[in-house]
This record gives C-alpha cells, sequence and structure tokens, in this order.
C-alpha cells in the first residue's frame, strides 16, 4: 500500500519545491519583470501530483496576450494551466483573506474579483491588465466552482466584467480541461474538504492525464458584451467536449 509514503513523500517535495520557488523568485524579480520562478513552480506542483499535460491547438506565442475562459474541476487545473502557458489567473477575493495565501498569489500576478462590488470593477479591469503586460496570459474559471466533470455549469457572465473594458486586441480562448473517462476520480465537488481531496489526489500512484484543448478564439461578433462572451464561450467548450451541457 503505497498511500501515505507517498503522500508523504509528495508533501516533503512540494515544500522543496515552495521554498526554492521563493528564493528564485525574489533573486529573479532584480533583473526581470516577467519572473519564471511562479509558472515554474506551478509545473513542479503539478509534476509532483501526478499530473502528465498534452496541449491540443495553440497556445500564444511570445508577445501575444490572450486570456483563457475554462472549465473547472479541480485545485489541479491551476498547475496544469499554469505549467502549458505560464498564465496568471482570476480568484474570488475570499482567498485573499489568509496572507501567506495571498501572498503567494500575488506573485503569480493573480486579479483578485470582489464579485459583488461593482464599483470595484474599474479596478479589476485595470488588474486584468497589469497582469497580461506582466504574464502575456491570464485564466478565468467562469463556472465560478468546480463541477465533477460530466457536464458543464453555467458560466457566470458577472465574472466576466472586468473583460468590458479596452480589451479588443486580445485574443480570448475557450479551454477545455479533460481528464479523461473518469473525470469524477480528481473533481473536487459536494462537500469534500480542500485537504481530504488533496491527500487523496497526493495518494495516487497512477499519472493523471490532462488534455488541454485551446480552442479558437472568440470572434468579434462573440464579443459584444459579457453575456455573449460567457455564451459563446461554454457553447464552444460543450461542442468540443462532446456535447456535455
Amino acid at each position: 500500500m503505497l498511500g501515505w509514503p507517498l503522500i508523504v513523500l509528495r508533501i516533503v517535495a512540494l515544500l522543496v519545491s515552495l521554498i526554492l520557488a521563493v528564493g528564485a523568485y525574489y533573486v529573479f524579480a532584480l533583473f526581470t519583470r516577467h519572473n519564471p520562478a511562479p509558472p515554474l513552480f506551478l509545473r513542479t506542483v503539478g509534476a509532483i501530483a501526478g499530473l502528465r499535460l498534452r496541449v491540443k491547438g495553440t497556445l500564444p506565442g511570445r508577445g501575444e496576450t490572450a486570456i483563457f475562459l475554462s472549465n473547472h474541476m479541480s485545485w489541479l487545473d491551476i498547475p496544469a494551466l499554469a505549467g502549458v502557458s505560464g498564465c496568471a489567473f482570476v480568484a474570488h477575493d475570499g482567498l485573499s483573506v489568509f496572507p501567506p495565501l495571498r501572498r503567494l498569489c500575488e506573485m503569480n500576478d493573480t486579479v483578485f474579483i470582489a464579485r459583488h462590488d461593482r464599483r470595484s470593477v474599474a479596478q479589476q479591469a485595470k488588474q486584468v491588465r497589469d497582469a497580461l503586460d506582466e504574464t502575456g496570459c491570464l485564466t478565468l474559471f467562469p463556472e465560478g466552482t468546480t463541477s465533477d466533470g460530466r457536464g458543464l455549469l453555467p458560466f457566470k457572465s458577472s465574472l466576466l466584467s472586468p473583460l468590458e473594458s479596452d480589451l479588443a486586441h486580445v485574443a480570448i480562448h475557450p479551454v477545455w480541461l479533460d481528464y479523461g473517462p473518469q473525470p469524477e476520480k480528481v473533481a473536487w465537488v459536494g462537500d469534500e474538504p480542500g485537504l481530504g481531496n488533496a491527500l487523496r489526489i497526493l495518494a495516487r500512484w497512477r499519472p493523471i492525464p490532462v488534455t488541454i484543448h485551446v480552442l479558437p478564439a472568440l470572434t468579434r461578433a462573440e464579443r459584444t458584451s459579457r453575456k455573449s462572451i460567457a455564451q459563446a464561450a461554454r457553447s464552444h467548450i460543450a461542442a468540443v467536449s462532446g456535447g456535455v451541457e
């Protein structure tokens, strides 16, 4: 039985990686705005957890900017996407109340969204532009929570409010994260505690394959409002994932 020994080994590896990444972050910060430490750390987290990444579609090239609108199943989505694209993320502001976690998120240029505070939309839009300037790529999870991977939850257009600013030059790509025929084995849903889910993932000895489908960018006609963006992105993901609705 590999369970607990494997968990302990992986936790030690994660802690060592975190210490090295934080040190590297501050060293790189002396020389460059585009700090490679956070995406490298997140890619390492994915590898330690057992992720085996494959990309279908075209990732943004050097000098290009893009926004990803992705389905959301697990905390593994973050190291998967950051590992292949170096993207930053949009997260709800509840994650920012714990100072150490907030600092780690800020190192990766996370944009915190106050979902029910419309007064902060202008500030959030500026944060989106700043994050794109820093990383070139930003990911949002419009479902607003995780699903079991068997279907798509409604895309909440309110989460896309910062995209209504002057971002016409930025490509918006729907992204489908495909964990294979049994996504429920990695999904974090329902009443399962976060720690319990993490331990369940870290106890797995089998690799976790995930295919990241980067779909074509939305057309100008599909980007007339945040509601049209949400509807179009969800429709494209539903089509490529086998029509899950």
